[in-house]
This record gives structure tokens, sequence and C-alpha cells, in this order.
């Protein structure tokens, strides 16, 4: 068994050839697509970074391990306490010491845990490659390194390898003579002049003229985020850029795709795109971010080429990111640990019949506070923190008419916020009646001063 996940920082979905962008930024992830399973309703529990790749490698729910922030108490994951082993918890529950319980040999190429201090991202590897620039590597720097381990250890069997491209995460650090891939297309349609005029009026972090700050005082250093933007086309310095990294990633994506073909393994390895969360491009009139628990943050790609299994298959369930490692081991034939919170869809690379849940509840407090429930059309957010937007306590959102979540529903559709309530206060129940604490970490944040980066944005006295 050979299985290679690529973990692209920031990648939403939408951007995507397979998922339906106009633009054509990802033939090789597209190629993918089509010889396995796409899952179009895919969310990570908790957003940001540390939060999201804590809950897909640990299994656990924010809320469980404690780790939903980045920084403070809520940055740390949880200890064991009193009752801690010899070993703790991830020694035998994170993912990587699963497979490698499994039999296969686990590695990971990325400088994430470095970045964010998060140590137990390490947890059950076998071996770690750490690049040394704590995120700000570009696609140049990382593929030597995944290149060399294939070269070397591809053609063995049973191995898991985890690779972490960040090009998609801002600033966009593509080089510059790659270019603009997309000077001639159209810019998403939802992004009319008549919305940038909107935003442009907005404040907040990361809004269109908190951007052209950063643009003066942070930004400048890096020769794709000089401009500033003060008319409708000069939303292309965010958007070009994004998707210029996107492409630029799938090229190296594709690089690795050939070593494996010459290695003579790539029709026996399983291979999984994913993203720990997106990135608005315009959302609630934020831009080149990921610090709300909304679509644009928390909705995520995940393609699974399986060899042997379903190939053309599109997946239409409620499934979280966490739903991965009883995924695999359902796949595996083997029994996920009891402490694991995910609800395994094998059944659907297995046959293509798999079922998602009712509902899903997500999380962010890294940069507001805020949990959403996303359930039939409908994401319903409430805010604890605002992170200095100006957000009101609920908004509801349907999305199948208003992906971009352009018209808060919440006040002319108060029955629909009530279901949504009535889901949150269900799963936070069954979160505080599974823990040996009494402590959501969501109030830990807030006892602590609020969200980590809001403080960096809170206006002065």
């Amino acid at each position: 068994m050979r299985l290679l996940y690529l973990d692209i920082d920031s990648l939403r979905p939408d951007h995507l050839g397979c998922y339906g962008y106009h633009r054509d930024t990802s033939p090789n992830i597209d190629r993918l697509a089509q010889k396995g399973v796409r899952f179009e309703n895919y969310y990570t529990s908790d957003a940001p970074c540390a939060p999201s790749r804590t809950a897909l490698l640990s299994g656990r729910f924010g809320i469980h391990s404690g780790l939903v922030g980045h920084g403070g108490t809520a940055g740390d994951y949880r200890h064991e306490g009193p009752g801690r082993t010899f070993s703790d918890r991830l020694s035998h529950q994170s993912l990587p010491a699963f497979l490698r319980k499994q039999g296969l040999h686990t590695a990971l190429i990325s400088t994430f845990a470095e970045r964010h201090a998060a140590w137990t991202f390490y947890a059950g590897f076998n071996e770690v490659h750490n690049i040394g620039k704590r995120g700000m590597e570009s696609a140049e720097e990382v593929t030597p390194s995944v290149l060399r381990w294939m070269q070397s250890n591809a053609a063995s069997d049973h191995w898991y390898l985890h690779v972490n491209y960040w090009d998609p995460h801002t600033p966009y650090r593509v080089p510059s003579e790659y270019g603009n891939r997309f000077e001639n297309d159209p810019l998403p349609a939802w992004l009319s002049e008549e919305v940038f005029e909107e935003h442009m009026r907005k404040d907040g972090q990361h809004s269109l003229g908190d951007m052209n700050s950063l643009a003066k005082t942070h930004y400048h250093r890096y020769p794709r985020h000089g401009k500033t933007m003060r008319e409708h086309d000069d939303l292309r310095v965010i958007v070009d850029n994004y998707d210029t990294a996107i492409r630029y990633v799938d090229e190296h994506i594709g690089r690795l795709l050939r070593c494996l073909e010459e290695q003579g393994v790539l029709d026996d390895t399983v291979i999984l795109i994913s993203s720990d969360h997106g990135e608005s491009m315009g959302e609630l009139g934020i831009y080149s971010e990921h610090g709300t628990a909304d679509q644009a943050t928390c909705r995520i790609p995940m393609i699974i080429r399986w060899p042997g299994k379903q190939e053309g298959i599109v997946d239409e369930g409620l499934h979280y990111q966490l739903d991965l490692a009883p995924t695999i081991a359902g796949m595996l034939g083997a029994e996920a640990p009891s402490g694991w919170d995910g609800q395994s869809y094998a059944e659907s690379v297995e046959s293509g019949a798999g079922a998602g849940r009712p509902y899903l509840v997500l999380s962010q407090c890294a940069h507001v506070a805020q949990r959403s429930v996303r359930f039939d059309d409908w994401l319903y957010i409430r805010t604890y923190h605002d992170g200095h937007h100006g957000f009101p306590k609920e908004m509801l959102f349907n999305l199948k008419q208003d992906p971009h979540e352009q018209c808060n529903l919440a006040e002319t559709h108060p029955e629909i916020c009530r279901q949504a309530v009535y889901y949150y206060q269900q799963w936070h129940d069954d979160m505080m009646s599974s823990m040996s604490c009494d402590t959501d970490p969501l109030w830990t944040v807030m006892n602590e001063g609020g969200p980590y980066h809001a403080k960096e944005y809170a206006p002065k006295p």
C-alpha cells in the first residue's frame, strides 16, 4: 500500500477546474479527479491552519483536542493530565501513528509544525523533512525534496507520504518570471463593479482598504502585491495571483506524478488532494484571508484516486476533514481507534454509494470567534467575537442561491436559524458530554481577550 497526501494550503475548491471554475488553474488535479472520487461538500471542522491540521491528524474536533486558535491556551494541544500513561494519546491515535501500526512507513515534508509551534503535528511520523522557511517557501523549494524522497522510496511497498505546499497562502509568492497566466481571463462574475464599490467602503482586517495598507507596510516585499486597488480591475492583484499560485502548484504536482510513473508505481499509489482551509476572495468583504467560519474558509477540496476503486464519482454528502482517518482505516480493513471523532465514508470510495452527515458544525477562533452550522442548502453563522469586522450575532446564507454570502437572511428566516441553533446545541451537548473536562476552548479564547489575530487589528484608543 502506497499513500500520497498532497496538502495544499489555502486551496478553495471552486477555483479548481474539476469543481467548475472557469479558469484553467488545475489540469493535473483535474485529471486525477476524473480517475477518482471528488467530494463536493467537504469541510474542515476547525479553521484555520493549526486547528485544521490538528483535527485532520488527531482525528478529533478542536473542542476535544483544545487546539482551536493560533495563540494563548487554545493554541496548544490539550494536556491529558493525571490520566496520561507512559505514552500520550497521539503516540497511538494520530493518523500517522495508526498507519505505522498497519505496517506503513510514514514520512512528512512540511514546515508547518515549526511555523505554528504545533509540534504534535509530528506525532507518528517515521521521518520529517523541514525545509526551514516556516511556511514561506514556494513550490520550487519543496518539490526537489519530494522528488529525492520518491526516487529513493517510491518503489518500496507500504508507505505514507504527506507533502505540504504553501503557494496559495497569502502572500502569493510564485516567482515573478512565471508571469500571470490569467491576465486575459475575466474575473469571477459575482465580483461586479457594484460589489467592488461596496467592499471599498468596508473596514476591518483584510478588507480592500486593509489590503491597500498592507501593500505599503508588509506586502511590498513580494513583487505580486506591490499595487494598491483603486479600480474594479485592480482586483486582479488578488484573484489573478491566487489563481496563478494554484496553477504553479498544479504544475509541480505534475512533476511528482511523472516521478511516480518513472518509478513504475503511479497506477498503484493512492493519491489524496486536499487543503487545510479555503481562502476568502471577497466573501463577507474579506480578501486573501481565512479568518471566518464560513463557506469560503471552511469548505475545502477532497479528491481521492484509489486504484481499483470508484472513478469519476462526485460525492454530494456532508463530510468533515477529520472523517478521513476512519475512512482510510475502513479502506484498509482495520479497526479505527476509539478516540477518533470521525465517521468513515469508505463506502463512497468503494462503491460510490456513501452517505454524508445530516449537518456539520464548523469553528473559527483564530481571527474571529464563530461557530457555524452547515445543513441542507444553509449556512448559519453565530458570532461571539467579530474580529473587528462588524459582523452581526447571527448570519444566515442560502448557499445554493448565494454561494458567495452576499445576502444575510437571518432576520427574514428566523425558523431556519432556530433549526440551526438546535443542531448546534445537539452537537455541543454531545461534545461536552464526551470530554474529560468541562471547558469549551472557544470560551477560553474569549476569556483570554479574544482571538489572537483580532488583537493585532483592535482599534487603537
